[in-house]
C-alpha cells in the first residue's frame, strides 16, 4: 500500500504568499515617483537650454506638436520649464525632508534612551516649536534670511522636525520598555548601543513611510512659499514659481499654468499612493504577522 508523501513544490504556494507583493496603484506611484526623480537628475541636461530660450513660440501658445505642453508668458516652452523645474521642487524637497526626518528621528532615539529630565527638555523644546504655525514661521524665516535655496532647505527642515520627532518618540518609547531592551541595558551595553542596535531597527520601517508623508508636506510648503514670491528666484523656477509666473493664462485655462499644477498632484499623488501600498500594510493593519 503506498502513502502520499509530499512534495517539494508543495510549499511552493506559502512561500509566494510570503513574497512581498504591491498592488497595482502602488506601482503606479512607485512608476510616477521614480520618473519626475530622473526628470530631476538628468532631465535638464537633456532639454538642453530649451526652458531658457525666449521668444521661441508664441506666448501662452496652446499644446501643439513642437510644443507638448504650450508655452509660458515669454514664449518658453513648458515642457522644458516643468522639467527644469522637477530639479528644484524634487530635490530642495527630498533634502529638506530627510534633514527633517533624521534630525526628529535622533532626538527622538536620545530622548526615549535618556534620563527623564533630557526627554522632558527636548519635548518642551519641540511643543514650542510645533506651537507656531508652520507657514507663519516659514514666511518669518524667508522674510527675514532671504530665500536661497540653502535657507528653504532648512527652513523646510525646521518646520517638520516636530513631526518626526513626535512619531518616532513616541515609537521608541514603546521599544525603549520592551524585555530585549532591558536585558540589553542589563548586560552593560552603552546608550549608542541600545539607540542604533534595539530601537532604531524596530522603528525604521514606520518612519521610512513617516518620511513620504512629510515629503508631499515640503513639497506643498515649498510650492507655496514660491507662489507667494519667496520661494525659488528667478532665474531659476520650481513649479509653485512656474504656477504664479503664468496666472496670466488662468482666465483662459492655458496649458502654461494647468502644467505645474498638474505637475505638483502628480507627485504629491504618486507618494500617497506608494505610502498607502507599501509591501505588509495590509497585513499589518488587519492583524496579520
Amino acid at each position: 500500500m503506498s502513502t502520499l508523501t509530499p512534495t517539494a513544490a508543495e510549499p511552493a504556494p506559502r512561500a509566494r504568499r510570503r513574497l512581498p507583493s504591491m498592488s497595482w496603484p502602488g506601482l503606479l506611484g512607485l512608476a510616477v515617483l521614480l520618473a519626475w526623480m530622473l526628470a530631476a537628475l538628468i532631465g535638464p541636461s537633456l532639454m538642453g537650454q530649451g526652458g531658457s530660450d525666449m521668444g521661441a513660440g508664441d506666448v501662452f501658445a496652446s499644446i501643439s506638436a513642437q510644443h507638448w505642453l504650450g508655452t509660458d508668458y515669454l514664449g518658453r516652452d513648458m515642457l522644458a520649464r516643468v522639467i527644469e523645474g522637477a530639479r528644484y521642487t524634487v530635490g530642495v524637497a527630498l533634502i529638506a525632508t530627510l534633514a527633517a526626518s533624521s534630525t526628529g528621528t535622533v532626538l527622538a532615539l536620545l530622548a526615549a534612551s535618556s534620563a527623564p529630565w533630557l526627554d522632558g527638555t527636548l519635548s518642551r523644546a519641540i511643543d514650542t516649536l510645533t506651537s507656531i504655525p508652520s507657514k507663519m514661521l516659514a514666511l518669518i524665516m524667508v522674510a527675514a534670511f532671504g530665500s536661497s535655496l540653502p535657507m528653504l532647505v532648512l527652513t523646510a527642515a525646521i518646520i517638520y522636525v516636530p513631526g518626526a520627532y513626535r512619531i518616532a518618540r513616541s515609537l521608541a518609547v514603546n521599544i525603549n520598555a520592551m524585555d530585549y531592551v532591558v536585558v540589553a541595558r542589563t548586560r552593560g551595553e552603552g546608550r549608542l548601543y541600545i539607540m542604533l542596535q534595539e530601537i532604531l531597527p524596530n522603528i525604521i520601517n514606520p518612519m521610512l513611510a513617516d518620511l513620504g508623508l512629510r515629503f508631499v508636506y515640503v513639497v506643498l510648503l515649498l510650492a507655496s512659499l514660491s507662489f507667494l514670491g519667496l520661494g525659488v528666484q528667478p532665474p531659476a523656477a520650481d513649479w509653485g514659481s512656474l504656477v504664479r509666473e503664468n496666472i496670466g493664462a488662468l482666465p483662459t485655462g492655458g496649458a502654461a499654468i494647468i502644467a505645474p499644477a498638474l505637475a505638483i498632484a502628480s507627485l504629491t499623488i504618486a507618494v500617497n499612493l506608494l505610502i498607502d501600498n507599501l509591501p505588509g500594510r495590509a497585513a499589518r493593519e488587519g492583524g496579520v504577522h
